[in-house]
């Protein structure tokens, strides 16, 4: 599939540029197959589709209504490879997915598409969820995402209800990673997932929000796809 999706995204790339013109085809073209056949290849390195229905439908979805998405992932996967960073077929094999050993951002996963980079068996899981988020809103994800950082940089609605005693805003830096990240539509659902895996359905606070702290009920180990690492 690996060779098919690279197709595809430099075909939409040269459709969209010729809105443009001749040149226009070309330049766009170009420019995505920089970073498409990386992607491609990828692809097939990891088998990330598995050859069953459910691994068609998401192959689909990801070249079609959520296309943008995939080229997206296709440049984010292109530059980590380009820094020397690692594939982690075991993790990703069959789960119509890519991931990367490495942090993108350090002290931080990070999802583009459906490419994760330092994803582990903890935060799997909310890594997971940004990539059906994607595959859900399709050409709305990314702009959505945008737009809801740059509102709540700057006109913080969010201070209202955050959680200032758990996580407290100390500094420009804090104001954004304990502040606006927390708080962002995509980040706050899937924190509030977190919540669920953890704790059930236990009125407990999820970060960022200013709820009474309650102790912790262990739910056990999860399990993973038999093709993780043991």
């Amino acid at each position: 599939m690996g060779a098919l999706s690279a197709l595809i995204q430099v075909a939409a790339a040269v459709v969209a540029g010729s809105l443009l013109g001749a040149g226009g085809a070309v330049l766009a073209g170009g420019a995505v197959a920089v970073v498409a056949v990386p992607y491609g290849w990828a692809v097939g390195q990891v088998r990330a589709y598995p050859l069953s229905g459910r691994g068609v439908v998401l192959f689909a979805v990801d070249h079609t209504w959520s296309l943008v998405n995939t080229i997206a992932g296709a440049g984010f996967l292109t530059v980590n490879l380009a820094r020397g960073h690692h594939l982690d077929p075991p993790r990703c094999c069959h789960r119509g997915r890519i991931d990367i050993h490495e942090q993108a951002m350090r002290g931080y996963a990070t999802t583009l598409g459906n490419v994760i980079a330092g994803g582990t068996a903890a935060n799997e899981r909310h890594e997971d969820l940004h990539v059906r988020q994607a595959r859900l809103l399709g050409p709305l994800y990314l702009p959505l995402v945008g737009l809801n950082y740059v509102l709540f940089s700057v006109l913080p609605v969010w201070w209202l209800y955050h959680d200032h005693d758990g996580y407290p805003i100390t500094g420009p830096g804090r104001y954004f990673t304990r502040g606006v990240y927390l708080h962002v539509w995509h980040e706050a659902w899937a924190y509030r997932r977190d919540v669920r895996d953890r704790y059930g359905d236990l009125p407990v606070p999820r970060p960022g929000r200013r709820h009474p702290r309650r102790t912790r009920r262990s739910r056990g180990d999860r399990g993973h796809c038999t093709t993780d690492k043991t």
